[in-house]
């Protein structure tokens, strides 16, 4: 297939919310429209898995008639918003992008889905992702890879990559996706658009489709940078249904990323810099950081020296949680049962092995192995530990600064295939954030200029625990140079 273009970046939620309120734009037809553009595109891009197109217009057939009443309208009355095929929704199919969950429909809503429609959010569908969450280019998928909006011979980054994609195309306003090592902030980068990596504990994982449980978290993508707050805003708060909810208050995101960045001290850690970084994406960061100088922050280099063990710590702590949570898709309750199996020892291990990608295979035989008896030690409560030294590391910076910002990722998009045979390359495109993760802060990736070939680039904004307001408020300078 020959490069293309797809972008077309949605209206902002203000405007379309104006639309709705005064009567202008119907839900229902906006709705509508979506999914006549999803037809026309999405063959091209494979981003949606499914659609729910009944349960999308019943809801805008709702906010419809709340309007014309003069009713009270949620933040997102009308809003059109696509999620990632590891939540499950009533009624829909829960992939996962495998095929061991072919078929599955889920008895009920997560609670981040349940929070998008109280606030008026038209769910227009399941957005295709890499299989069980676990890659970096969503090429992943049992169900075919998504192409990059921006040049349809790339990846648009995982595992979120649909997620990323449906907002770059304008195939949703808004997405929710997850990120569990950067499956939020790479695709973001990847795609040019906005993306949020909350705190852990911010937003409740109940009803997500595990990876690493002390890692997965759920937020969204969008437009612009107060588009993503909003919608956080909307998602996050404590859960009765997740014991590692936070209670914490929830501030108004939106309002909180109109504040000025004017006097934030900005970490710029050295080892973010190194050898690997492209000298592209080092110098659309580097105009990013003159951009904040010039919006009145003081710049002050940092270091970061546990960044350069995260990677191997990453991969054993994840894997063995992996092994954990995926070890009751085993053919017994739901998803695919093998047919070739005649004693239960059979249909566990065929089960597994035709449901189960060649990624998720990988990944489970490293979890497993670290866990096993006289590896444990040597490997993954090794992890654990150098996992708190990292995290201790950026409380230490957070002391002296607000916020950190890095590139996103080391390079722009990749070209399909180009990584795929390599795993270990691949993992390294994970470099920048999966200390973020290790540690439990918040992140916000925002545009950050573009390569000679037009290849987006983004600029990674950290900030420490319940802080997501200085990483808006700062990802907002940057949106605004314009770079």
């Amino acid at each position: 297939m020959s490069a293309e273009s797809y972008v077309e970046m949605p209206k902002s939620l203000k405007e379309l919310q104006e639309g709705v309120r005064s009567g202008s734009v119907k839900a229902t037809h906006l709705a509508e429209n979506y999914f006549e553009r999803i037809a026309a595109v999405n063959p091209n891009l494979n981003v949606y898995l499914s659609l729910t197109r009944e349960r999308a217009l019943q809801q805008a057939a709702k906010v419809d008639d709340a309007a014309s009443k003069g009713e009270p309208l949620g933040p997102l009355a009308g809003i059109p918003v696509g999620i990632k095929d590891v939540l499950v929704a009533k009624g829909a199919p829960a992939t996962a992008g495998s095929k061991i969950l072919k078929g599955y429909q889920p008895p009920y809503d997560a609670t981040a889905v349940k929070r998008l429609e109280a606030a008026g959010a038209v769910i227009l569908g399941k957005l295709n992702c890499d299989e069980f969450a676990m890659g970096s280019s969503n090429e992943n998928s049992a169900y075919g890879p998504v192409r990059n909006p921006v040049d349809t011979d790339r990846v648009p980054g995982g595992s979120s990559g649909g997620s990323a994609a449906a907002v770059a195309a304008n195939l949703a306003v808004a997405t929710l996706g997850t990120d569990t090592g950067g499956s939020i902030r790479q695709p973001a980068s990847f795609c040019g658009v906005v993306g949020v990596l909350p705190t852990y504990g911010r937003v409740s994982r109940f009803g997500l489709i595990a990876f690493a449980s002390s890692l997965d978290r759920i937020g969204p993508f969008a437009g612009n940078v107060r588009d993503a707050a909003t919608m956080l805003g909307v998602i996050a708060g404590h859960d009765p249904c997740d014991a590692t909810s936070s209670e914490a208050p929830v501030p108004d995101f939106a309002v909180e990323s109109d504040k000025p960045a004017d006097g934030l001290r900005i970490g710029v850690p050295e080892e973010y810099f190194a050898e690997g970084l492209d000298p592209e994406v080092r110098a659309s960061i580097e105009k990013g950081i003159d951009a904040l100088r010039v919006a009145g922050c003081s710049i002050k280099k940092i270091s970061l020296p546990t960044t350069r063990y995260a990677i191997p710590t990453y991969y054993l702590v994840a894997t063995a949680e992996a092994s954990a949570n995926l070890a009751r898709f085993d053919g017994v309750r739901y998803g695919h049962r093998s047919s070739e199996s005649t004693t239960l020892a059979d249909m566990y291990s065929h089960s597994r092995d035709e449901g189960f990608g060649a990624e998720v295979k990988r990944r489970i035989m490293l979890g497993t192995y670290a866990l096993s008896a006289g590896y444990y030690d040597a490997y993954y409560l090794k992890a654990q530990q150098v996992r708190r030294l990292l995290a201790e590391e950026f409380l230490r910076a957070f002391a002296e600064v607000d916020a950190i910002v890095t590139p996103t990722s080391p390079t722009p998009a990749f070209r399909l295939g180009e990584k795929a045979n390599d795993p270990l390359a691949m993992y390294l495109a994970d470099i920048y954030t999966v200390t973020a993760s290790l540690a439990g802060i918040c992140g916000v990736t925002v545009p950050c200029g573009a390569t000679s070939t037009g290849l987006p680039v983004g600029m990674q904004v950290l900030a420490t625990h319940m802080s997501e307001s200085t990483a808006f408020c700062v990802a907002r300078a940057v949106e605004a140079a314009k770079i």
